[in-house]
């Protein structure tokens, strides 16, 4: 719904209001030095390099303590979300704002973000794998709300950078914590025969009967 809202250009005011709040004259952001410098760093949360750190570390945490089920489950959800965030970028192929000052680097088309979206895809998938090594709900939802809650502030910190519209963050983040879910539920049983395969295959075999 928000892909057909900004190609039929019925986002534009919502997203030049977004864009345009809280900035002085100049259109920077309201706020000392240290608050942008901040926001640089949560941003960074959701770029390349740190995301793709975090995603390889919980890999290999999840092999090591033998939960391959998850491990695999959590590849599948990456890569796959990886390539769905690609397609939609390409499909709509949406510039980036240039009405407010970019106050990082940033390239490639604007539409979903993806900060925003593969930010929620790791960041939420990896408290799914974990959680899910606790019986205790209430692990499961703690891990589960501070991944929402620190994939929402990397979606803001786009805007706020100047990035990307507003409309670009809502539908990454949406997109991507929509795919985490969803991914995980549909990668069950594909990633459960993989984990079993690998099992058997480490299995020594049973000696055979002496007569």
């Amino acid at each position: 719904m928000i892909a057909l809202a900004v190609h039929g250009g019925h986002a534009e005011a919502l997203d030049r209001t977004g864009l345009l709040f809280w900035r002085d004259d100049t259109l920077e952001p309201l706020g000392p030095v240290k608050l942008l410098e901040a926001v640089r760093d949560v941003t960074a949360l959701g770029g390349v390099l740190l995301r793709n750190l975090f995603a390889i570390g919980t890999i290999v945490a999840l092999l090591f303590l033998r939960q391959r089920r998850e491990a695999l489950l959590f590849a599948l959800t990456v890569m796959a979300g990886w390539l769905v965030n690609s397609a939609l970028k390409a499909l709509v192929g949406r510039p980036r704002p240039e009405i407010v000052p970019h106050l990082t680097e940033a390239g490639g088309n604007s539409f979903p973000s993806g900060h925003s979206f593969n930010a929620a895809v790791i960041y939420i998938a990896m408290a799914l794998a974990f959680g899910a090594m606790s019986n205790r709900p209430s692990v499961r939802r703690t891990l589960i709300g501070a991944a929402l809650f620190g994939t929402l502030a990397i979606a803001w910190s786009r805007v706020w950078l100047g990035v990307h519209w507003p409309s670009d963050v809502v539908a990454g983040w949406l997109g991507g914590a929509g795919w985490a879910f969803l991914a995980n539920a549909l990668f069950q049983r594909p990633a459960q025969l993989a984990a079993e395969a690998v099992s058997a295959l480490d299995s020594p075999p049973e000696p055979s009967p002496k007569h």
